[in-house]
């Protein structure tokens, strides 16, 4: 949940440079909000979001948000292309995902798993920091 924060912060940067149509600034600010969404959603889908939808009781819960994660690497690469205007619904969307992962999808995980579940989620799990790639939607 910390690199919730973190992508909050991000997308709180692209928000002040698509409001002063800094081009060059949108740019740095995408760039750095992709580099870290990439790796984060690899990460969740990789390993809590594939432990979680083996139970049927979660899986189109987690398929919704997996689709959402591909909706908002398509939102902005949008807006890095110079579709600034669409920066405040692509910032709604990202925190009611956030939301849902923090206050639905996480909660109900720590109470349907045990410890082996977590040993699984721990090991499907790949770093979701010090990825050298770059993010695929930032194109």
């Amino acid at each position: 949940m910390a690199e919730h924060v973190e992508i909050i912060n991000a997308s709180g940067d692209l928000r002040r440079a698509c409001e002063r149509r800094d081009d060059a600034a949108v740019e740095r600010a995408a760039h750095r909000l992709g580099h870290l969404l990439d790796p984060h959603t690899s990460a969740e889908e990789s390993g809590i979001f594939a432990v979680l939808s083996e139970d049927p009781e979660f899986t189109d819960h987690v398929a919704t948000l997996c689709a959402e994660h591909d909706d908002l690497g398509r939102q902005l690469v949008a807006i890095r292309r110079g579709e600034h205007r669409r920066f405040p619904v692509f910032e709604r969307a990202l925190r009611d995902h956030i939301d849902r992962e923090e206050n639905g999808l996480f909660p109900a995980a720590a109470i349907a798993f045990a410890g082996p579940e977590w040993d699984r989620v721990e090991s499907l799990t790949p770093a979701a920091h010090g990825h050298p790639h770059e993010h695929p939607h930032a194109v």
